[in-house]
């Protein structure tokens, strides 16, 4: 199994409007991408963000899962909407889930 988490940093500039948006369109891409265990997407409420305002994490079931992830139309999609609202640095950690038992 494997754990994608990305977090979020926009501009002042962007709206809540538009923060609501990449949620949205980051959350439908369960339904349309191949591959994903389990989405989850929302807004930081810690004051140990650093500046991330919004988390994302994608479980996959295998490396190829998440290699076929990155470039499909809908992920680019919103990669695009978020660098066009101001997305000013996102931080990506991938990692295999083992099994301690």
């Amino acid at each position: 199994m494997i754990e994608h988490m990305v977090l979020f940093q926009f501009g002042e500039e962007t709206t809540q409007a538009q923060k609501d948006e990449v949620l949205r369109q980051l959350r439908e891409l369960r339904e349309h991408v191949a591959g994903i265990v389990d989405l989850q997407a929302n807004y930081n409420f810690s004051n140990r963000s650093q500046g991330y305002e919004m988390g994302l994490t994608v479980r996959f079931a295998s490396k190829t899962d998440l290699e076929a992830y990155g470039p499909h139309p809908r992920h680019q999609a919103a990669v695009a909407y978020m660098k066009e609202v101001g997305l000013v640095h996102l931080l990506v950690v991938d990692f295999e889930i083992e099994d301690l038992q």
